[in-house]
């Protein structure tokens, strides 16, 4: 998708930067990912309680499938196409979506860090 566009889509947010992921873009709002643009498709980030919302909206969530592997669902829903042309309501499933990144980065705060093995002592 247009960068500008995204942009401006996204204006609403503080500290937006756009870069390359997935062979697509992941918009970002002060360090954490807030959605992602997969094969031109725009998706939301999303969380347990974010879950529920779109859902009730009928919103598609993005499912990932790799050649002799089973599917994965991914935490990031399709935006609403008619939330494109009305900027209060892109707004609102940006907050939304701006919510869960928030709290997913919360609790990535809160959970230890991966624990490494000392190469010459093999603990």
């Amino acid at each position: 998708m247009d960068e500008e566009f995204l942009r401006d889509l996204f204006r609403s947010l503080n500290q937006i930067a756009i870069r390359r992921l997935f062979g697509g873009q992941a918009i970002y709002s002060e360090g954490r990912i807030v959605a992602l643009v997969i094969g031109g498709t725009l998706h939301l980030k999303g969380d347990p309680e974010s879950e529920v919302v779109y859902a009730e909206a009928g919103l598609d969530r993005w499912t990932y499938a790799r050649p002799g592997r089973a599917a994965v669902n991914m935490p990031y829903w399709r935006f609403p196409e008619d939330a494109y042309d009305d900027p209060d309501e892109a707004e609102r499933w940006i907050a939304v979506a701006d919510a869960a990144s928030r709290r997913v980065a919360t609790q990535a705060e809160g959970k230890p860090g991966r624990k490494t093995r000392h190469r010459s002592t093999g603990r």
